[in-house]
């Protein structure tokens, strides 16, 4: 039988326990608002790139998780009959346990304690809800969803191939992963994935009713009879074509400039600096490159292919890469020849428009002249730096801003 002493005390207790969890909980919390907000340089041996290891495979995770249990909503259709579903789990398996295992570990040495016990909960809340073995039974294959898994493959793809990359072949050596307004540029990213259901929906409805009174079945048949190469060769020079003329089109018109800016905001580049785009530039720039694809008929697998071509380049030429391309530089498009399109140099403003073929901006003469005293560009973004951050702000700019400087290329 309890003592009226200790039935006293209980309350008490109870009442410290409350707030020292409450305590832990907003330590984790500020933690993270800090690690999220901050930008800079990574060192080993502090515990940190172990601590964001963890973080983001484990959110990673959990996601995963939910488009698991959900994948006639959160996954998408024409990349979910590409992938093997029994790969993913083998991979989710292995992201857990390396999660489960950096965090832990930091656990037990003290390291960052508050953010790898997030991380340590993200991980069995991921097992929880079912882990890599979510059943993933017949499901309607028409329905409105979300990218999810373009969002989460894409993102470990990109980090993994292009980090190292800019690691080992590097533009700017001493330039963070972590640079300045990644998480804006990260934002851009994760909205351009979420949305690929809408705007694909939206492009593809555009081109049907837009274009189809342009299609000459004979003449789309001569173009499937080429042979694959010759027709994918063929299909990238069409393709930047258009996208030539379009993206001139953003520099020397102000009004299409206003939403082109978004893009040439960006003061750093890197892989993710490509992401940072205004969601109506997306759909009518994807709209006016696609259509020609579409009238002149070329093969399904010639589509897919350019599409490979075109993710990979764009990610590429953005990135803090440098290699030495020799003669290659006069014909295809590789992140020396966009940086210069990004540069804010005098010298760089309104050249370089083309996105694979750079002979097409030495044909109209559109190329930039690089200075034999300055091989690279000296800094980046718009003119007169008038774009406000953060990916509301950007998408709101063409509406409630007007350039007052000359744009930049």
């Amino acid at each position: 039988m309890s003592t009226p002493s200790s039935v006293s005390r209980t309350p008490y207790r109870i009442g410290d326990a409350l707030k020292a969890h409450s305590h832990v909980v907003r330590s984790t919390v500020d933690d993270t608002a800090n690690l999220l907000g901050s930008s800079g340089g990574l060192t080993f041996g502090q515990g940190m790139i172990a601590t964001i290891v963890a973080l983001s495979l484990s959110f990673l995770c959990l996601l995963g998780v939910l488009a698991f249990h959900f994948p006639q909503y959160l996954t998408t259709p024409e990349l979910r009959h590409q992938y093997s579903v029994d790969v993913l789990r083998q991979a989710m398996f292995a992201a857990l346990l390396i999660a489960g295992g950096l965090s832990l570990a930091n656990l037990v040495l003290g390291v960052r304690r508050n953010l790898n016990l997030l991380a340590f909960g993200l991980v069995i809340a991921a097992v929880a809800f079912g882990g890599s073995r979510v059943p993933v039974g017949n499901f309607p294959d028409h329905t409105p969803y979300i990218g999810l898994d373009w969002f989460i493959l894409d993102l470990l793809g990109s980090t993994v191939i292009f980090v190292v990359i800019e690691k080992m072949f590097p533009l700017y050596k001493g330039q963070a992963v972590f640079r300045r307004e990644w998480q804006t540029d990260l934002k851009h990213f994760a909205v351009n994935h979420f949305l690929v259901g809408l705007i694909l929906l939206t492009v593809n409805f555009a081109i049907h009713h837009a274009f189809s009174w342009m299609v000459n079945h004979d003449f789309q048949l001569a173009i499937q009879r080429i042979w694959f190469l010759p027709q994918l060769l063929l299909c990238v020079l069409v393709a930047d074509l258009a996208q030539y003329w379009t993206h001139r089109a953003y520099h020397e018109v102000p009004f299409l400039w206003k939403f082109h800016a978004v893009h040439h905001s960006t003061k750093t580049m890197d892989w993710l600096a490509g992401s940072r785009q205004h969601v109506l530039e997306i759909i009518v720039t994807r709209v006016l490159v696609l259509a020609p694809l579409f009238v002149l008929g070329f093969r399904e697998g010639v589509i897919n292919a350019y599409i490979l071509i075109v993710g990979f380049q764009a990610v590429l030429n953005h990135a803090n890469v440098h290699l030495p391309w020799g003669p290659l530089k006069y014909l295809i498009v590789t992140p020396d020849f966009h940086h210069w399109h990004h540069s804010a140099d005098d010298e760089a403003i309104d050249r370089n428009y083309a996105a694979h073929y750079s002979f097409l901006d030495y044909l109209f003469r559109t190329a930039v002249k690089v200075p034999a005293n300055k091989p690279f560009p000296a800094g980046y973004g718009v003119v007169g730096d008038y774009m406000p951050d953060g990916w509301r702000a950007q998408q709101a700019f063409p509406f409630s801003a007007t350039p007052t400087t000359t744009p930049t290329a």
